[in-house]
C-alpha cells in the first residue's frame, strides 16, 4: 500500500474494522509516520444475468434500483425500502453461487418482494416484466391479488381503491364526450 502523502510502500495497520462492503484499515507510513484509511473490499467474480433473448449482461444494481423505484413511483413506502430491497436481491443473488442467473429468476426475486412490500408496484412491475398480452390476463393477475386466499402482505385498501375509482373514472368520460356532442 502506497503512502498517499509521501508515496512509500511500506505502512503498518493501526486498526482494523469491519466496513459495509468489505474492511476498513487505519495505516501509518513508516517513513513519514502520517497517517491514512484504506479500505479492502472483497473481490467476487461479476455475477452475469442470462437474459431471454439469448444475450448476456453484468448484474447492475442500479439498473435494478431504477426499475424498482419506477414500479413504485409515488407510493408511500418507506424510505430506503428500495434501496433494502436491492441489497437483499443482491445477497441472495450471491448466495446461489452461481456465475450466471436466469433473468427470469431475478424477475422472481422482484416480484416476491413488491407483492409484499406494496401491491400496486407489484402490478406495475408484472404487467411490465411479465408482458401480458391482453386484458383477461391482467385482470386475473388483479383478481388472484384481491382473493382472501392468496398469499402475501400489503394493504387490500390499495386496490380497492383503483377498482372503485374505475367505474367513476369511466363515467366521468362519458359525461364529457355527451357534453361535447
Amino acid at each position: 500500500m502506497h503512502c498517499p502523502f509521501c508515496g512509500n510502500n511500506e505502512s503498518r495497520v493501526i486498526d482494523s474494522r469491519e466496513a459495509p462492503d468489505g474492511v476498513r484499515r487505519r495505516r501509518e507510513c513508516i517513513r513519514c509516520e502520517l497517517r491514512f484509511t484504506t479500505y479492502e473490499k472483497v473481490h467476487s467474480m461479476p455475477l452475469m444475468i442470462a437474459k431471454r433473448d439469448g444475450r448476456r449482461e453484468a448484474f447492475s444494481g442500479e439498473k435494478l434500483e431504477r426499475s424498482l423505484r419506477t414500479a413504485c413511483a409515488k407510493r408511500p413506502l418507506e424510505v430506503g425500502a428500495i434501496s433494502k430491497m436491492v441489497v437483499d436481491i443482491e445477497n441472495e443473488l450471491h448466495k446461489l453461487a452461481k456465475a450466471e442467473i436466469e433473468a427470469r429468476v431475478l424477475g422472481e426475486m422482484c416480484i416476491e418482494r413488491l407483492k409484499i412490500l406494496d401491491r400496486v408496484a407489484y402490478i406495475r412491475f408484472a404487467s411490465v416484466y411479465r408482458d401480458f398480452q391482453d386484458v383477461d390476463s391482467f385482470t386475473k393477475e388483479v383478481e388472484a391479488l384481491t382473493d382472501p386466499e392468496a398469499e402475501g402482505g400489503g394493504s387490500k385498501s390499495q386496490l380497492r381503491l383503483i377498482e372503485d375509482d374505475v367505474p367513476r373514472l369511466a363515467q366521468r368520460g362519458r359525461r364529457r364526450r355527451a357534453k361535447q356532442g
